[in-house]
């Protein structure tokens, strides 16, 4: 992680305190009354544990959209910044990181991802995860609520659908399906969002030691794949903390 942030620009600085995004997904709390909870989200596109906390924030999201409003923003994370670009075998870097646990936490990562509907597919390739972080951050520019989307597609395309997380075609191909244009032309170019990638890595993400990681409205910090029921009660504080 330290070694990714020291590629950061000198004038980085000057991104972080940009406000460059829309509030695509808060703009009916101008109308609608409820209290707007807001969810910084600090994650990795290669980490399951994000897909599984993902899940289960969203079940907590619908059973909450009576009462507020949500405005979900996804932030950056770097498990193996040294990840190469043109990929290596999933299966073969699982059982080199996880030696002779290999089998029985893979046993229970599929039955973990059963548990939230997806079935977990160890073939296909894995890699540096940046082009899926500079696609995401783009896709903020177009509205959280597309950003949001795109997230779950790519999720759901690598760890279940034995897609390539630094293919992309791939990733331009989860950018159309929910409706992020211009992808195709913005990854063409591999500095493209680069800077941004990293000023929003070292604002939300640079002193943590793991991903995911939640901070609601700015105070409520959660990490891991908490269940549905642990963000239910943090939303009830927050919106507390904000009569």
């Amino acid at each position: 992680m330290r070694s990714s942030l020291s590629l950061i620009n000198n004038n980085i600085n000057k991104l972080i305190n940009v406000s460059r995004y829309s509030r695509t997904m808060s703009q009916s709390s101008n109308n609608s009354g409820k209290k707007l909870i807001r969810i910084d989200v600090s994650s990795d596109s290669v980490c399951p544990w994000c897909v599984i906390g993902k899940k289960n924030l969203d079940k907590a999201i619908a059973q909450s959209n009576d009462q507020f409003d949500f405005e979900v923003r996804w932030h950056p994370y770097l498990l193996n910044p040294s990840a190469p670009k043109e990929g290596v075998s999933k299966r073969d870097i699982h059982r080199e990181k996880l030696g002779p646990q290999y089998e029985s936490i893979m046993a229970r990562t599929v039955e973990m991802f059963r548990g939230i509907g997806l079935e977990y597919d160890l073939s296909g390739l894995t890699g540096s995860t940046m082009d899926s972080h500079r696609l995401i951050t783009f896709a903020a520019h177009q509205g959280y609520d597309k950003q949001h989307a795109l997230v779950e597609e790519i999720f759901v395309g690598y760890f279940s659908k034995g897609k390539y997380i630094g293919d992309n075609k791939f990733l331009v191909e989860c950018a159309e399906k929910v409706g992020v244009e211009g992808a195709a032309e913005f990854l063409k170019d591999p500095n493209n969002g680069v800077q941004e990638v990293y000023a929003d890595l070292q604002k939300y993400s640079g002193n943590l030691t793991g991903v995911p990681y939640y901070v609601v409205n700015g105070k409520h910090k959660l990490n891991g794949g908490q269940p549905p029921e642990v963000f239910l009660r943090t939303f009830q504080k927050a919106a507390k903390d904000s009569n």
